[in-house]
C-alpha cells in the first residue's frame, strides 16, 4: 500500500521549470545596449547638428570625428576580444562603461574641435568594451540552438534605444552640455547594475548551454540535421583565432559585414542633418522619421533571429544588404515624405534582420572557444565600412552641396557586398580533425 504524498492525499503540483538563466543575461545585455543606442549611436546626428549650429564645423569635420573614434575601436577590437575570452564580459564591460560615462561627462565641457575629437572617442572607446562585442560573446557563450533569438532579443536594446533616441536629440537641441552630462549618470546608475548578470559561461554556475543536458542537446543536434537546419546548426569543431583566419569564410563575412556597415553608419552620421538641412524638416519631424526606422528594425531584429535559428542565414542577409542598398537609393534622390518613408521602412527592417546574423553567422562557422578573439579580430576589418561611410557621404556633400552622391555610392557598395556572402560558404574543419572523420563534401 501506498503512503498518501500529502495530508490530504493529493499528489503535490510539480514545481515549475525557472526559466533558463541565459534569458537573463540577454536581458542584462539588451539593457546596456539600449543605452548605447539611445544615448550615442543613434542620436550622434542631434549632437552634430547641435555643434554644427553652435560652433559651424563642416560635415567633412563631423564625419572625421566619428570615423576616427571608430577606427580606434577597430583596433581596440582583438585585444578587447583577448581579453573577453581571457576574463569574460563582466569585467570588460564595468570598465568600458565608466569609461562611457566619463567620456560624456567631458564632452560636456567641450570648447574645441581638438576636444570633440578626444572626448568622443573616450566615449566610442567605452561604448565599443561595455556593448556590441561583448554582448555578442556573452549570449554566444550561452547560446546554441537558440543563438540568432538571443542575439536578435540582445540587440533589440540597441534599436530600441533608437525609439528613445527622438527624445534624446530634443533634449539636445535645447541644452545638448546638460543632455550630454547627464547621460553620463544613466550610465553609471544604470548600466552598471546590470553586468551584475553577465557571467561568463553557464558552466561557471553549474549549467548547460541553451539550458539543455549533453545528451538532450546532442539528440536536438540530431533532429536540427534530419529537418535540414545544418546551416543553422553550429560546428561541433571549435577553430582558434588562427585557424579562423586561414578561411575563406572568416574574410567574407568579415567583408560582407563591412560592407553593410558603409551604410549603417552613413545614415547615423547624416540622416538628421540630411532630413533638417537638405530637406528642410523640422528636428520634430527628422527624430519622428528616426523613430519610424528604428521600429522596423526592432521588427526586424525578432524576424532575423526566428529565420537564423530556421533557415540559412546567408540567403537571408543576401537579401538583406539589396534593401540596404534600395534604400540608400531612394534616400539619395528623396524629394517627397512617402520616398521617406519608404527608406526609413525598408533600411530599418534589413538592418534588424542581419544585425543579430552577423555574430551567429560567426559562432555557427567557428565555435564558441575562442569566438571574443574571432570577433574582435573581425572587427576591425568591419571597421573599414564603418569608417568610410560617414566620410564617403561627409566629403562628397562638401563638394557637391548634396547627399544624392554620397548616398547613391554608399548604395552600391552594399549592393556588391552581398558577393561577399553568397561566397562564405561553411569551412572545412582544421587540419588537426582527422580527415577520415570530415565527410566528403564534393559528392
Amino acid at each position: 500500500m501506498t503512503a498518501p504524498s500529502s495530508a490530504s492525499g493529493a499528489t503535490p503540483a510539480p514545481k515549475p521549470r525557472r526559466p533558463f538563466y541565459g534569458w537573463y543575461l540577454v536581458a542584462a545585455g539588451s539593457g546596456i545596449q539600449l543605452l548605447v543606442g539611445a544615448l550615442i549611436e543613434q542620436s550622434f546626428g542631434g549632437y552634430a547638428a547641435a555643434l554644427t549650429r553652435e560652433y559651424g564645423w563642416s560635415r567633412s569635420a563631423l564625419s572625421g570625428v566619428y570615423s576616427v573614434s571608430r577606427l580606434l575601436a577597430g583596433v581596440l577590437g582583438p585585444p578587447q576580444g583577448w581579453l573577453l575570452d581571457r576574463y569574460g564580459p563582466r569585467a570588460v564591460m564595468r570598465f568600458g562603461l565608466v569609461m562611457f560615462a566619463l567620456g560624456f561627462m567631458a564632452f560636456s565641457q567641450l570648447n574645441s574641435l581638438t576636444m570633440f575629437y578626444l572626448t568622443f572617442t573616450v566615449m566610442t572607446l567605452g561604448a565599443s568594451l561595455g556593448g556590441f562585442i561583448s554582448v555578442a560573446v556573452a549570449v554566444v557563450n550561452w547560446f546554441d540552438r537558440y543563438r540568432a533569438r538571443a542575439l536578435g532579443i540582445a540587440f533589440i536594446g540597441y534599436a530600441a534605444g533608437g525609439l528613445i533616441a527622438p527624445a534624446v536629440i530634443l533634449a539636445i537641441t535645447r541644452d545638448w552640455r546638460f543632455t550630454a552630462f547627464g547621460s553620463g549618470l544613466v550610465i553609471l546608475l544604470l548600466g552598471l547594475p546590470l553586468t551584475l548578470f553577465m557571467h561568463r559561461r553557464p558552466e561557471e554556475i553549474g549549467l548547460h548551454v541553451d539550458g539543455l543536458a549533453p545528451d538532450e542537446a546532442a539528440a536536438r543536434r540530431d533532429h536540427d540535421v534530419v529537418e535540414g537546419r545544418l546551416e543553422s546548426t553550429s560546428t561541433t569543431t571549435d577553430f582558434t583565432a588562427r585557424e579562423a583566419l586561414r578561411t575563406r569564410a572568416f574574410w567574407m563575412i568579415a567583408s560582407g559585414h563591412g560592407s553593410s556597415l558603409v551604410v549603417v553608419s552613413a545614415v547615423q552620421v547624416h540622416l538628421f542633418l540630411h532630413l533638417t538641412g537638405s530637406l528642410r524638416y523640422t528636428d520634430g519631424a527628422a527624430a519622428a522619421v528616426i523613430g519610424l526606422m528604428t521600429s522596423l528594425q526592432i521588427g526586424g531584429q525578432l524576424v532575423g533571429g526566428y529565420l537564423g535559428d530556421r533557415v540559412s542565414k546567408r540567403a537571408v542577409v543576401v537579401v538583406c544588404m539589396a534593401g540596404h542598398a534600395i534604400a540608400l537609393l531612394l534616400l539619395g534622390q528623396a524629394a517627397n515624405a512617402p520616398t521617406v518613408i519608404a527608406f526609413a521602412l525598408l533600411h530599418g527592417f534589413a538592418w534588424g534582420v542581419r544585425g543579430p546574423l552577423m555574430a551567429a553567422l560567426n559562432a555557427d562557422y567557428f565555435g564558441r572557444t575562442s569566438f571574443g578573439s574571432i570577433f574582435g579580430v573581425s572587427t576591425m576589418i568591419v571597421t573599414i565600412g564603418l569608417i568610410a561611410g560617414p566620410l564617403i557621404a561627409g566629403v562628397l556633400y562638401d563638394r557637391t552641396g548634396s547627399y544624392a552622391a554620397g548616398f547613391t555610392v554608399t548604395a552600391v557598395i552594399a549592393a556588391l557586398g552581398s558577393i561577399f556572402f553568397v561566397l562564405a560558404t561553411r569551412p572545412m574543419p582544421p587540419p588537426r580533425i582527422v580527415v577520415s572523420a570530415v565527410p566528403d563534401r564534393e559528392k
